[in-house]
């Protein structure tokens, strides 16, 4: 399963970059406002950081100046991944963009039916909402599952992008349902690395160690 990462803060990107845990970025017009920075500048060097995609998201509701702002964001960089809402207007959009050659992003699918919608548009990736349904008392995770199925079923090669990651539970269940792709937020990323059976052994191993009054060094 391949990570991106759900952030605008470069040096979070940087650092797990280094480290081979990022193979894409995913990030809104929100995420890098909050930087205080320009929108074009900040997605432009998140490229330059990460070879992988970068999804840069659209603001209009158009079908029409949704392919403009799409064709402006794919001139940033050759691994701008255009971010389109599923909606109507979005996926004429996509059938659009997509037929030029250029990676598209559809975000915010809520169901099988949507994401079915998206691959025939030719979506490159499907960002199923996972956190946001739990939100609401369904179970995201079975969102997952049902996509997962339906496009091995007709052999889509849309990319399942399974977003509004929360917790490393949600990591793993998307990987043991084969997710293609999950975006979390670097926090998650990092905890994935944690497990109080493994900070309470090295604890005792360092202790252990102590009592040897050797030095390795």
């Amino acid at each position: 399963m391949k990570f991106f990462v759900d952030t605008a803060e470069i040096d979070a990107i940087a650092e797990l970059n280094d480290l081979g845990m990022v193979d894409g970025v995913t990030t809104n017009p929100s995420l890098i406002l909050k930087s205080g920075r320009d929108i074009m500048e900040v997605t432009k060097e998140i490229c330059s950081i990460v070879s992988g995609p970068v999804s840069a998201e659209v603001v209009a509701m158009e079908a029409d100046a949704m392919i403009a702002e799409g064709r402006k964001l794919a001139e940033i960089a050759e691994n701008i991944a255009i971010k389109l809402p599923l909606t109507w207007d979005g996926l004429k959009a996509c059938k659009t963009l997509s037929g030029e050659g250029r990676m598209v992003n559809v975000t915010l699918c809520f169901s099988a039916n949507q994401a079915l919608l998206a691959a025939k548009a030719g979506a490159t990736f499907i960002s199923p909402f996972i956190g946001r349904l739990d939100d609401i008392n369904v179970d995201g995770m079975d969102l997952i599952q049902d996509i997962r199925t339906v496009y091995d079923n007709y052999g889509f090669e849309t990319n399942i992008l399974a977003a509004s990651i929360r917790s490393v539970a949600h990591v793993q269940e998307c990987a043991l349902i084969g997710a293609d792709v999950m975006t979390a937020p670097p926090e998650v990323i990092k905890k994935l690395a944690t497990h109080p059976l493994t900070n309470a052994g090295l604890e005792q191993f360092m202790k252990d160690w102590a009592k040897t009054g050797q030095n390795i060094l």
